[in-house]
């Protein structure tokens, strides 16, 4: 993430997004909000999205960095609205966790045309769960399949998983294997270039899959493991407080430098 991006052009922080060619770029700016702390700009290589959830998770543990706290309460504005992180550092590992937005259900899908996206077919799909388009701050095309089998076999079709990520204004096929009853949850993440592929943990996904099993099988609170077939695991740990989804995980910062802009 970016500090003091204030008067920074789009087109400069779409650029920078582009040559960083991560999943999410963000930017922090004042806040325009009464209320917030700060402003959070989120960019992918492919332009701004409205919400995210690690890169919120990630600002928020460099902001207090740089404001030298050791725990912090912020509330972030992005273009979804406002969210409350809360972040405190553990030795060399920082705790953080946000309150996403309401839970929206948009369509439910036809299964075997989403997981055609991935190279399945509909006997891959879960006979129980359908595919189904949910928000918790961005859409999200959520894809509940049988077994882990399944999710193990899911190759990344983008010339189909981009029009179909586009048609729901999504920002990621979100493949998973549920376990209501035990509250965990195997999933992973397309989005929608093959420059992008494959993302290792996609906290604005996993608020929505958390959303939506709660709202099929009255499981509150979901652990969801994402990552392990690409060799990079993630633990989300998602709950249901007051009807909005809590998202939260460790974050460890990796590297620190200093960006020169030419604007």
């Amino acid at each position: 993430m970016v500090h003091d991006a204030d008067g920074i052009p789009d087109r400069v922080m779409h650029a920078f997004a582009r040559e960083t060619r991560l999943s999410e770029t963000s930017f922090v700016q004042s806040p325009e909000a009464g209320g917030a702390d700060y402003r959070h700009r989120i960019w992918m290589p492919t332009g701004e999205i409205p919400f995210a959830g690690h890169p919120s998770l990630g600002t928020a543990v460099a902001v207090a960095q740089a404001r030298g706290d050791t725990r912090a309460a912020f509330t972030q504005q992005t273009r979804a609205g406002l969210q409350p992180v809360e972040v405190e550092v553990a030795g060399d590992v920082w705790r953080a966790a946000m309150v996403q937005e309401p839970a929206r259900f948009g369509p439910v899908l036809e299964p075997g045309a989403v997981l055609a996206c991935a190279g399945l077919d509909a006997a891959d799909a879960d006979p129980e769960l359908p595919c189904q388009v949910v928000f918790t701050g961005a859409w999200q095309v959520i894809a509940p399949v049988r077994d882990l089998g399944a999710l193990g076999r899911a190759r990344a079709d983008h010339a189909r998983i981009a029009p179909l990520l586009a048609e729901h204004d999504a920002i990621a096929l979100y493949i998973a294997v549920p376990d209501p009853e035990a509250g965990t949850a195997r999933a992973r993440s397309f989005l929608a270039t093959v420059a992008m592929g494959e993302d290792p943990a996609t906290g604005a996904a996993a608020g929505p899959l958390c959303a939506y099993l709660a709202a099929r099988t009255g499981v509150e609170r979901l652990d969801i493991t994402q990552g392990v077939e690409m060799g990079r695991p993630s633990l989300l740990r998602a709950a249901l407080e007051d009807g909005r989804v809590r998202l939260g995980g460790d974050v460890v910062v990796v590297i620190e430098g200093t960006v020169r802009l030419d604007t």
